[in-house]
Order: C-alpha cells, then structure tokens, then sequence
C-alpha cells in the first residue's frame, strides 16, 4: 500500500518526514514524500522590511501567524492529493480544520531550548549590549528576565540561515531548539543547553505531529504503530493550555509536561514583552485526562494574571 506524506522542504521538515518515512517503509508501507512550499517558507524569502506582495498579504491575513507553515499542506491533506502531513508539532495551531485530527505523535527528543555563541560565550558571560537572536517572543521575555542587558534582536529563516548569519556577525549569539539542532547533527554548535526552568520550552516543542483525514482508516492505521503514549498526553496537556490561553507561537507562552513517578506533570508560563512579569503556574495528575490538567494550569496562569499581560501584547 502506497502513501503519501507532504513535507515542507527546509533541512529539518525533510529529516522529520524521511524519518517518518523510515519507519512506515519498515513496517512495510510503500511511502513518497512530497514537498509542499507554505506560505511561511515564502515570507523568510523576503528580505525583512520590504513589502509583501498584494496575494501573500492576503493570504497572512487569512492564515494568521499560527498557520503560515502548515496551511497549504493541510488543504493538500483534506483535497487527497496527500495521505499525512509530518510537523513539527509546536507548528500546529491547536484548532485543526474540520476534517483533521493528530494521528500519532512519536517519541519526543530534547524539549530544551539551546544558546549558540560565535565566541563559546555562555549567555552568563556575554558583555552587556551584546545581540542575541530570536524571532520568538516566547524565548525573548524569558531572556530578558535572565538578561535584560542584553539586546535581542529578530532573525528569520530556518536553521542553517540563522547559524550562517550568525557567523556573518548579525548578532553575538542565538538560541534554537535543542531538537532541530540535533536531528541536523550540529550538535557540536552547542554552547550550552537552558534548563527547563530558565528556559520554558514552546508547546510541543521537541515533539513530532502528523496529521491525517478524520475519515481515513488507511492512514490511521499505518501511522499509529508511530504513537507514543506518554508523548501524545504530555503534548495534548501542553495543547490544552495554549487552547485555554487562546495563544499561538506568537505570543510568549510555554508549557511542558512529562511523566514522573507516575504522574504527568505540568508546567505553563506568560510573560511580558519586558521580561519583568512573569507568571509560572505548575501542576500534576495520574489521571488520564491531560485535557484537563492543562486548563487547570492554564487557569492558575489567568487567576495570575495572564489575561491581562496577553490582551496587552495582542
């Protein structure tokens, strides 16, 4: 049996999908990967601070910021022109086209946040001025709690773009996902890795969604021998507070769960854009309701605070 999988095509999106690929064909499915190019990858060919063309513009308004890398091969998904889409899951709004459901989500790598310097400098050491990049909000606030000496600066494109303008000089040091860093074997770029209570990481980061049709039995059942259980609640915990939250991968909200002794437990984060308020509310279950203990999280946050601080900044 044939499937298909669209993909977007930077380095990362094509490790994850061959990946996903891998281990299909070893199961004994015969599988193409089709590349599919999203808004998202068009808008990083554009050089920052020139004007978008009239029917990108369109289309960004349409998308939203929570769906430029994902919303062309969700239409190719529900069209049947593919059988699954592979994402990184910290890129899948929560709210998926009717139609669309998550039908696996494999084992999760590294869920940490990295810093690369030019210099093997560590975030502690940097003199203060010093540029450090990111295009994230999320990784920005949180930076300026443990540094606000320190100026962030954004930096677009996909992962080797931002390590060779790094290496132009276009800032001293910037911070990725420990993930992507790793399936792209650079993990020798590393300087030092954040911890999950310095650095809370984005929902789902780290982890692997692919998505299919509601009403296609086919590709459920080859993709679920890729499901990780612990994974999938651990995320579907995370989801449930960006749900709550009524955010997406623009605005500064983390959460991460993972299984300890038992329990899944949880920890959710919103800042401000200053770094100077940040509200962090934690909680656990050995229920099986991940659900759940994400919108008690997320309530913790909102009792907080955390209503106030994201009217502010959207």
């Amino acid at each position: 049996m044939k499937l298909i999988i669209g993909s977007r095509g930077s380095k990362l999106a094509l490790w994850q999908a061959h990946w996903v690929r891998d281990q299909l064909v070893a199961a004994g499915y015969e599988i193409e990967v089709r590349i599919i190019k999203t808004t998202g990858d068009k808008l990083q060919a554009i050089a920052p601070g020139k004007p978008l063309p009239a029917s990108m513009a369109e289309t960004v308004a349409a998308a939203g910021s929570k769906g430029l890398f994902i919303k062309e091969i969700e239409e190719e998904l529900l069209a049947g022109d593919i059988d699954a889409a592979v994402h990184s899951l910290k890129d899948l709004p929560t709210e998926q086209p009717a139609g669309l459901t998550l039908g696996a989500v494999p084992q999760r790598a590294d869920a940490r946040d990295v810093f690369i310097s030019r210099d093997r400098q560590t975030i502690e050491n940097l003199p203060p001025g010093a540029r450090v990049a990111t295009s994230s909000l999320r990784r920005q606030t949180q930076l300026r709690a443990l540094r606000p000496d320190l100026v962030y600066v954004a930096m677009r494109g996909n992962l080797d773009t931002r390590l060779h303008k790094l290496e132009r000089g276009e800032g001293e040091a910037l911070v990725l996902a420990a993930a992507g860093v790793h399936r792209l074997g650079l993990t020798e770029r590393i300087t030092t890795y954040f911890s999950l209570d310095q650095m809370c990481p984005a929902v789902g980061q780290g982890a692997l969604g692919i998505e299919i049709r509601s009403d296609d039995p086919r590709s459920r059942e080859a993709v679920a021998g890729l499901d990780h259980v612990a994974t999938h609640q651990a995320v579907r915990a995370e989801r449930a507070v960006l749900r709550r939250l009524g955010g997406g991968c623009q605005v500064p909200i983390a959460a991460h769960a993972l299984w300890e002794q038992g329990h899944l437990r949880l920890q959710g984060l919103v800042a401000n854009l200053e770094g100077t308020q940040v509200i962090r509310a934690r909680g656990k279950s050995a229920a099986s309701d991940p659900e759940a203990l994400g919108t008690m999280v997320a309530d913790d946050l909102l009792r907080q605070g955390a209503r106030e601080i994201l009217d502010a900044i959207t």
